[in-house]
């Protein structure tokens, strides 16, 4: 792949992006003006699930091997605590005031809920078997999360945290992401090799609307995989990382269908916009590297090495 050197971008602000090494045990720190890693730090054992809180100053990082979720200053680096997040953390989401964490547990088949101001857990939902994505809807009436082994989508309720709706979906469901109005939520299947798309106004609660699958010529169907997902703000269009194949699809959400598969490093995973979607990152295990994409181009035009086997990535005005 050829990829070409950014010129300096024209927008008045700079991000810092952050990528959890999940081989090397630490966080990357990467600057968009330059696209170089200007830090790296320790995150504990094998940092995976990445975020910040709303107002950006805190770095949340799942530390799965040392069961907690460490908390960091987003500016200096400085770790300042951790949460007791459950055994095996590997991904989370915040609500959207950011007073609640809600973590899956992969070894227990638990989702758990955490007050990120008291430190304490405050419930411990039993869902499917392997849970790892999650996703909170825009009215913060659920909270989803994947079960990879039960290959269904849980809805749990904010309110009382028992599971209201149970939706299958293909084979080792992966990460879920809801369109910015709610109606709409994307879940992806790993080994299923498809995007499920679910809507969220049945009449009876979510239901599946359709599947939507992909197909590159000279890439074996198994190696498209699709795990971490971006819906632009406008709704327009749903990125699909592709694991092995080292593509990342782009879908026309309205028709429902793929319109490009763009080429970036090895086992893509996991993506993330800057806050002003002009770029999308995209981190690659296999390559020890995060791919820069233009948005509004849809083409890959730089590449930034980080640690060893980057994993997640969240961005934050600098």
């Amino acid at each position: 792949m050829s990829l070409c050197v950014l010129t300096t971008p024209d927008t008045a602000y700079a991000y810092k992006a952050f990528v959890s090494n999940e081989k090397g045990n630490t966080v990357s720190v990467i600057d968009s003006e330059t696209w170089e890693q200007i830090a790296e730090f320790p995150a504990g054992n094998r940092p995976r699930g990445i975020g910040l809180s709303p107002d950006g100053k805190h770095l949340y990082v799942c530390a799965s091997d040392d069961d907690t979720v460490k908390v960091f200053d987003a500016h200096t680096y400085e770790f300042l605590w951790s949460l007791p997040s459950g055994p095996d953390p590997e991904l989370f989401v915040l609500s959207l005031d950011g007073s609640k964490l809600y973590a899956s547990n992969e070894d227990d088949n638990l989702v758990t809920v955490v007050d990120t101001e008291k430190k304490t857990v405050i419930a411990e939902i039993p869902v499917g078997v392997e849970p790892e994505g999650m996703a909170v809807s825009p009215d913060m009436r659920f909270v989803v999360n994947t079960s990879e082994t039960t290959n269904m989508a849980h809805f749990i309720s904010t309110e009382d945290y028992k599971i209201k709706h149970n939706v299958l979906v293909d084979q080792r469901p992966r990460y879920a992401r809801f369109t910015s109005d709610g109606d709409t939520l994307f879940v992806s299947s790993e080994i299923g090799g498809t995007v499920s798309v679910i809507n969220m106004l049945g009449e009876t609660g979510p239901e599946l609307e359709t599947k939507i699958g992909f197909e590159v010529a000279g890439v074996q169907p198994e190696w498209l995989q699709p795990v971490g997902m971006r819906v632009t703000a406008d709704n327009n269009w749903l990125f699909v990382a592709l694991g092995p194949s080292n593509r990342v699809a782009v879908i026309d959400i309205e028709k429902r269908e793929v319109v490009r598969y763009i080429l970036v490093g090895q086992r893509v995973w996991q993506l993330e916009f800057t806050p002003d979607e002009k770029y999308l990152l995209t981190t690659n295990g296999n390559s020890n590297d995060v791919t820069v994409i233009d948005v509004a181009e849809q083409e890959a035009i730089k590449s930034v090495q980080v640690g060893q086997q980057p994993w997640g990535v969240v961005v934050s005005p600098d």
